[in-house]
């Protein structure tokens, strides 16, 4: 599971961290990197094209590699032990 976020001053961070809790109640497992917009309103122009395009391109590409990442092994441990068994 990965977060993107958006909102004040924290952009939304201290949701995520509230729902990382929530979903590994769900036995889900969380990223650790975001890709977040502080202040949102404020980092997209008219078009709803960000202002900054390098900065959460740069953060999405470490959240999807990341996620990559953690779908490869819970795959094969899905397949060899599917969970709950």
């Amino acid at each position: 599971m990965a977060f993107v976020s958006y909102g004040g001053l924290s952009g939304g961070l201290r949701a995520v961290e509230a729902l990382r809790v929530v979903f590994a109640e769900l036995h889900t497992v969380t990223v650790r990197d975001t890709v977040s917009f502080h202040m949102a309103y404020q980092r997209f122009d008219a078009d709803g094209e960000p202002h900054d395009k390098a900065g959460p391109s740069a953060a999405a590409t470490t959240l999807l590699d990341q996620l990559v990442w953690w779908s490869r092994p819970l795959r094969a441990a899905r397949a060899r032990s599917p969970y709950g068994q």
